[in-house]
């Protein structure tokens, strides 16, 4: 069973950016500083499954709109859900006036944003070292 929670503090936030580090910094290669850069001003969730912590997500308002972020699932638990059930609890937590959301996918991860209602706006682009594409929420 996958649970997704909105993290503040304590614990369950260490566990969300612990869980960060490991795929995005470790896995991954991305710098700290940057992995790390606008956690004090996003909204930061933690997805478990039966009770253990498996993946996490924040959402944060830009200047362009409300932009979903830092989508990291641990390799023992990729391919089970984790993150359309991120998905799901981010798009469900942002306010009523977030009409314009957007994100950055890692390309590799582009068919799981698309089978969740975002499509691809643009060109690739550089992020961190790893190729990226702008994708934008489609309206219902």
């Amino acid at each position: 069973m996958i649970k997704v929670t909105k993290v503040t503090e304590g614990t369950a936030l260490a566990q969300a950016l612990t869980i960060r580090d490991t795929v995005f910094v470790q896995e991954q290669g991305c710098p700290a500083d940057l992995e790390h850069e606008h956690d004090d001003i996003a909204v930061h969730f933690l997805a478990a499954i039966n009770g253990i912590p498996a993946g996490a997500a924040r959402w944060r308002r830009t200047e362009a709109g409300f932009k979903l972020e830092r989508f990291a699932v641990l390799p023992a638990f990729r391919g089970k859900g984790i993150a359309t059930a991120l998905i799901s609890a981010v798009l469900a937590d942002l306010p009523p006036e977030a009409t314009y959301i957007y994100l950055h996918a890692q390309a590799d991860a582009v068919p799981v944003y698309e089978q969740n209602g975002f499509a691809k706006s643009g060109d690739a682009f550089e992020e961190a070292g790893i190729r990226h594409f702008k994708m934008i929420k489609v309206p219902a």
